[in-house]
């Protein structure tokens, strides 16, 4: 069976090694969050494969699903070090960036000196990201591809793991500014928060109206999810699993994926789809105790990946197709 590694991959017996100490860390994460977040067993599975190959994510839903709780819950459990943004329609850049004021000393003298923003965090929450002004989103741009900021003409490197979620309300678009594509192509997924199922619902109704509440408690440190994150990069991708996301990812796009894909789809993804999928099928594989992805986890993986990356034409629209649609057709057609 061939591979592709990005570098030398380590012995069977090393990697064998590392994945048991990675499972035995990423098994107390998963119950540190299920001390507090009830249900949603995907949607926190979704977020911590995006955490684990290291890249940003976009939870929408509803109010009220516990989108801001899932993500403080996070910071706690991982021990990093976390911020919060509500975004709102006259946030600015410095909000977020930080800017530069002017000191004075004791003789007098004069000069700048940078105060950072809370974008200096290991873990940045961006409540509401549409209901900035495209100029306050844009802020958000250079640090999740490039991980530091330019302020004044100088450049601030963020810490790292460094890893932005962002909550959106699908329903109440008035005053809202939609993401541009851009910056939606820069959240490795788009993880969809649905309503609980009854018998979650009905723990939460029993275990967050009492005196107190269950708490988070942190069961790991941000070096080591770096060490997790790196050997998530080690990881051997089966040519199968290579061709398959390929093969998806070119089938989604118009003029590369047949006739059908012309008629439906408008513009499609491009080659930080296939970069993300492959990131978070090796992610999703040792999250479930395997050492390399197969092609179920590209399949699993094809929504939350491709949905924020595609846009329908409008006949389809007409027709009543959403992108979902869309997506489990090529899906099936894999």
């Amino acid at each position: 069976m061939s591979v592709y590694v990005k570098e030398t991959p380590i012995s069977d017996a090393e990697m064998v090694a590392e994945a048991d100490k990675a499972l035995a860390a990423i098994a107390r994460i998963r119950d540190g969050v299920g001390k507090v977040i009830f249900g949603q067993e995907s949607v926190v599975e979704r977020t911590l494969v995006a955490i684990l190959a290291g890249g940003h994510t976009l939870l929408v839903g509803v109010p009220g699903l516990a989108k801001t709780k899932l993500v403080e819950t996070l910071g706690t459990v991982l021990g990093m070090d976390s911020r919060r943004v509500q975004f709102t329609p006259d946030l600015m850049p410095s909000d977020i960036l930080g800017s530069e004021v002017m000191d004075q000393d004791e003789s007098g003298r004069r000069s700048f000196r940078f105060v950072p923003g809370p974008i200096f965090a290991q873990l940045l929450m961006a409540d509401e990201i549409n209901r900035a002004s495209p100029r306050t989103q844009s802020a958000l741009l250079q640090a999740m591809q490039e991980y530091h900021v330019t302020v004044a003409g100088a450049r601030h490197d963020l810490p790292r793991p460094f890893h932005v979620l962002a909550t959106q309300n699908p329903l109440e678009q008035e005053g809202t500014y939609p993401l541009p594509e851009a910056q939606l192509d820069r959240f490795l997924m788009q993880v969809d928060v649905p309503y609980p199922e009854l018998d979650a619902e009905r723990r939460i109704l029993l275990e967050t109206t009492g005196v107190s509440d269950s708490v988070a408690s942190n069961v790991t440190t941000p070096e080591r999810l770096k060490e997790i994150q790196h050997l998530i990069r080690r990881m051997p991708v089966p040519e199968s699993v290579v061709e398959a996301i390929l093969a998806l990812v070119r089938s989604a796009r118009p003029g590369q994926g047949g006739a059908e894909a012309d008629k439906n789809i408008a513009w499609g993804p491009g080659p930080r789809a296939s970069q993300a999928l492959t990131l978070c099928a090796r992610a999703r594989a040792l999250y479930d105790g395997r050492l390399a992805p197969s092609v179920d986890d590209v399949r699993a993986l094809a929504e939350p990946v491709l949905q924020h990356r595609m846009a329908l034409t409008f006949a389809a629209r007409a027709e009543g197709m959403s992108v979902r649609d869309e997506i489990a057709r090529l899906v099936k057609a894999l």
